[in-house]
């Protein structure tokens, strides 16, 4: 008897253990804002550095293996989503509002062209040009320190302007919104 409770109670230890997945590595992140009383929501997958530092976006890097290189999906996993409660520009850019994937191209390394795509709910790697809403140039910096985790950020400037952000390990690029 003694045996079999020992034995029953390792088997729901290891059940549980085993039981317990990891953490994703590229967990799911969202930037959010309000600008003009309008909501501006990125959702994404935000991958890690990790060691890579200086072999993401050099021209035999981690980027460059992805098959619509030098488009990149700004993220990991599922293509970067962009929704707007109304119709904004991103730079000089018209996006009515509505869903949008976001793409990055990275033919110069150090000065992105950030990609609005009507194309939507696809994974990450399943770029179309012909579905460009169209491209805005990214104004670029590089951050204090480099960044570990890719991050989007969204924020509000006052009025109907603001500012989308997304930095990773020694990138960071803005484009400037304004709510129409």
């Amino acid at each position: 008897m003694k045996r079999l409770l020992v034995c029953t109670g390792l088997l729901i230890a290891a059940t549980a253990v085993f039981a317990q997945k990891a953490p994703p590595k590229s967990p799911p992140a969202t930037a959010t804002a309000t600008i003009a009383g309008k909501a501006i929501i990125i959702t994404y997958s935000s991958p890690r550095v990790n060691g890579r530092a200086g072999h993401i976006f050099t021209k035999d890097g981690l980027i460059s293996h992805d098959p619509h290189f030098p488009v990149w999906r700004a993220g990991a996993n599922e293509a970067t989503n962009l929704h707007t409660e109304a119709d904004i520009t991103l730079g000089e850019l018209a996006v009515p509002k509505g869903d949008y994937s976001l793409f990055v191209d990275l033919a110069d390394p150090d000065n992105w062209v950030l990609v609005v795509s009507k194309q939507t709910g696809k994974w990450g790697l399943s770029y179309d040009n012909t579905q460009d809403l169209g491209r805005v140039k990214m104004t670029m910096k590089t951050p204090p320190a480099p960044v570990e985790n890719l991050e989007y950020t969204l924020t509000g400037k006052g009025g109907a302007k603001g500012a989308l952000t997304l930095v990773w390990e020694n990138h960071s690029a803005s484009v400037p919104i304004a709510v129409r």
